[in-house]
């Protein structure tokens, strides 16, 4: 055999030997009939295992590429295989295409670990008692509960969902029973759900500037003209909502990314201008469990009598970002809806992680865990907002008392000193990327990530790569 085996490149091993294999017979390189050396001295010449390539070789004969013949070898099918056309991706008339709007929605980027990693939204996971969740988890994948094997409720485990419903009763003072709950896959799927049942192609979708750009994102993906409504220190200025919108989507409680609550006047309002418009309000509480001095305002949901608020939460700040847990409590009328694009998405969620969460609330759990990780983040939270006081004279610290990172302006545009900053090894973001339309000057840093002992030297670098004009 002629034919070269390369293994460069990445992934399992048999995969790749088993890739090139098939591309050398679509590409005619390998010929019908012709016959492939025994597993044992492809293994020897490739320097892996005979495993490995029996694997390759058996899956390209089940596949129906090669036949094995007693006491002969291994041959490439004497059946006629049509030769592959290569086509460079993008070209081409027969080239499959997105719809045309995907092209302006922007795609995920990749993080990159830094030393100093002032990240946004990530919690520390050395905070989360592990044992208690695995013991947890295990209880939860005993037989009597996992059999009979059945498709579950949409909504979620029917115990989750009374819990979540107590807890966010006691902790958020939103009014709700478990039959207004839920369970989502994070906070993402949520707005998902919620944008399926109500936005149709060409609708306008309020949210705030700068706001949540995952939001953006997904509503642009379901064809919604996304409009930007300045925040204020008082929070989202409600007059400057188009009167045509038809979806509001607010953080109020600690709005993103400014960190600032909104006003009891403003939430007052917002509430009136929804129910003169026939419009929806999506109010994310995404971190306000973290609260460091006073208590938060009362929930928009709380305070809503016209049933136009769906309320979001997650469990991924909260507890850990890969267990995919979060909930919105819905309004009668679009309850049903909700249900049902939430069956039409994914059926149901995980019942063993949601069972397990279940337990976690009841046995208070949750509630010791938050009242741990609370007091670690004040004091990351004080000594960042003491440090930038004191050291950072070109920066205006936005006043925020709860969640995972802050806000702080700056006179000029500190995209540079972000890129700087990031070269020496510190991680955080320009507030212009959380701007749709003129971007804002100021840094966000984050907190949830990083020990205490970290936080000085990577305050330090940052400070370094200051430079000013």
């Amino acid at each position: 055999m002629d034919f070269h085996v390369s293994l460069a490149g990445k992934g399992d091993l048999s995969a790749r030997i088993y890739r090139e294999l098939l591309e050398a017979i679509l590409d005619g390189r390998l010929r019908p009939g012709e016959r492939l050396p025994p597993t044992r001295e492809l293994a020897q010449r490739l320097q892996v295992s005979r495993t490995t390539v029996t694997d390759a070789y058996e899956r390209l004969t089940a596949e129906g590429f090669l036949v094995g013949r007693v006491g002969a070898g291994t041959f490439v099918t004497d059946q006629p295989v049509k030769p592959a056309s290569r086509v460079v991706a993008g070209r081409g008339r027969g080239v499959a295409r997105p719809r045309r709007l995907w092209e302006s929605v922007a795609g995920p980027s990749a993080d990159e670990v830094l030393p100093y990693d002032f990240q946004l939204g990530v919690p520390d996971g050395r905070l989360f008692p592990l044992e208690a969740w695995r013991r947890l988890v295990s209880r939860e994948l005993r037989t009597r509960v996992v059999h009979p094997a059945r498709y579950a409720e949409p909504a979620g485990h029917p115990g989750l969902r009374a819990a979540i419903a107590r807890y966010v009763g006691v902790s958020r003072s939103v009014l709700a029973g478990a039959e207004d709950v839920l369970v989502t896959q994070g906070a993402q799927q949520a707005l998902d759900v919620i944008g399926r049942v109500l936005v149709d192609p060409g609708d306008v979708v309020a949210l705030e500037e700068p706001g949540y750009s995952p939001a953006r994102r997904l509503f642009q993906s379901l064809g919604a003209r996304v409009a930007a409504v300045p925040v204020d220190d008082e929070g989202l200025d409600v007059t400057a909502i188009p009167a045509k919108a038809r979806l509001v989507y607010t953080t109020p409680s600690h709005q993103f990314p400014l960190g600032t609550p909104m006003s009891l006047a403003r939430r007052t309002a917002l509430l009136a201008w929804a129910e003169r418009h026939d419009a929806v309000i999506i109010e994310d509480d995404y971190d306000s469990e973290f609260r460091f001095s006073d208590r938060p305002l009362q929930p928009l949901q709380s305070i809503d009598r016209s049933g136009r608020v769906v309320y979001v939460g997650s469990f991924s700040k909260i507890m850990l970002p890969m267990l995919r847990l979060g909930f919105l409590v819905a309004p009668p009328s679009l309850a049903p809806a909700l249900r049902t694009a939430k069956q039409l998405t994914d059926m149901y969620g995980d019942l063993v992680t949601q069972g397990a969460l279940a337990q976690f609330i009841e046995e208070g759990l949750l509630a010791r865990h938050i009242r741990k990780a609370t007091r670690e983040y004040a004091a990351r939270h004080e000594l960042i907002i003491t440090t930038l006081r004191r050291d950072f004279g070109w920066l205006d610290v936005v006043p925020s008392t709860a969640g995972l990172h802050l806000c702080a302006r700056t006179a000029f545009d500190p995209r540079e000193l972000v890129a700087r900053a990031r070269g020496a090894g510190v991680g955080v973001q320009a507030l212009a990327d959380f701007c749709a339309g003129t971007p804002q000057h100021g840094i966000v840093i984050g907190y949830g990530g990083i020990q205490v002992r970290q936080i000085p030297e990577g305050l330090r670098r940052l400070h370094e790569a200051y430079r000013p004009g």
